[in-house]
């Protein structure tokens, strides 16, 4: 269980950026669980929706002890860490799209209060969340954010677009920029416009009252299908943590499965 959930290749890479374990001087203490196995169990409770007090002992780590851990990691950015390598393998390797990007986001419900939360505008006011992300043209996520669900997309734009790490190419530089950055009419603002432009990167959004519906996915449908794989993590169907920094690692871990799952193909 534990090598399917986590093989070799991002095992490899998690120990990259995972921090040394902590000793004690004095000695003694219970057994510290492997990092693989609290990796796995970690990967399982996203994917599944799995709470962390039902956690199968088929791992070792039980509930707390992994969600321990994994609070842990998020503070050392591992996840974010770990993202980035995934990143620079698949860039390397040319197999990132820079000649066009998409943004878009995706809301759910949050019934546990929390920071980054707020009253959903399209669930009758209802507690929610909203994940932001950025994809490349070919649908690969390059950076996300969380929100309340009442804030507007085109506040988030800009954290997305700085959020973006430098990725290695295979020639040249890093690359962190886009040549053209597509959006549906929450994005038509004229001060994005000229905060890209400054940037080098042109801001193609639907345009209000100009645009019509029926085109609107003809260069965003990559980033909508983006939106739908994460859905696949069921631990993301609903945010019940209720520091937003833990939901966040959830979602960072998704994405990296995704952009993992390109690698190894």
């Amino acid at each position: 269980m534990v090598e399917r959930l986590v093989p070799d290749g991002p095992w490899e890479l998690f120990q990259k950026v995972v921090p040394q374990a902590p000793t004690r001087p004095q000695g003694g203490g219970r057994r510290r669980y492997g990092d693989r196995e609290v990796l796995a169990a970690i990967v399982f409770v996203t994917t599944t929706g799995c709470a962390w007090a039902q956690l199968p002992p088929v791992f070792g780590p039980s509930g707390p002890t992994a969600h321990r851990r994994s609070t842990e990691w998020s503070r050392a950015r591992v996840w974010a860490e770990l993202h980035r390598l995934v990143l620079d393998e698949l860039g390397s390797r040319g197999e990132l799209d820079w000649s066009r990007r998409a943004v878009d986001s995706v809301n759910m419900r949050a019934p546990s209060k929390g920071d980054l939360t707020g009253p959903n505008p399209v669930d009758r006011g209802k507690k929610g969340a909203k994940i932001h992300l950025i994809t490349d043209h070919g649908g690969l996520p390059l950076s996300m954010a969380l929100s309340g669900a009442n804030l507007h997309d085109s506040q988030a734009l800009q954290p997305l677009v700085q959020g973006v790490a430098p990725v290695r190419s295979p020639r040249g530089p890093r690359r962190r920029k886009p040549a053209e950055l597509h959006g549906d009419k929450g994005y038509d603002y004229d001060h994005l416009r000229r905060w890209l432009r400054e940037r080098g990167i042109a801001h193609h959004p639907a345009r209000k009252e100009v645009d019509s519906a029926k085109r609107l996915g003809r260069h965003r449908w990559q980033v909508e299908r983006t939106m739908a794989w994460p859905a696949g993590s069921r631990r993301l169907h609903r945010r019940y943590e209720r520091t937003g920094a833990h939901f966040l690692a959830f979602v960072g871990i998704a994405c990296t499965l995704i952009c993992y799952h390109s690698l190894a193909k």
